[in-house]
């Protein structure tokens, strides 16, 4: 089956956020009353899995060998459905 599967990434505590910082100053300096901003990023993957918790298991594990620095960054995994993908709308590759 095919799971869909969204990758949160973000900085863990106490680790500076230049990107949010810059962007929280420039938006105060176009008015908007931000006191914070804080970056991360997010995946939605598509993986063939035998079960929502294979799936679970092996986009974990793509986090812990590339997706994520484990120094600086946390990360969630969450499987959102598993998608059924006809026989005769599959792309040949």
């Amino acid at each position: 089956m095919n799971f869909e599967v969204e990758v949160r990434i973000e900085l863990k505590p106490g680790v500076i956020d230049a990107e949010g910082e810059t962007i929280r100053k420039s938006l105060k300096l176009l008015g908007y009353p931000v006191n914070d901003v804080k970056s991360l990023k997010v995946y939605v993957i598509g993986v063939n899995a035998d079960s929502k918790k294979d799936a679970e298991e092996k986009i974990a594990d793509a986090c812990r060998r590339l997706l994520a620095n484990p120094v600086i960054q946390n990360y969630s995994v969450k499987v959102k459905n598993a998608r059924i993908i006809p026989e005769n709308s599959r792309k040949c590759l």
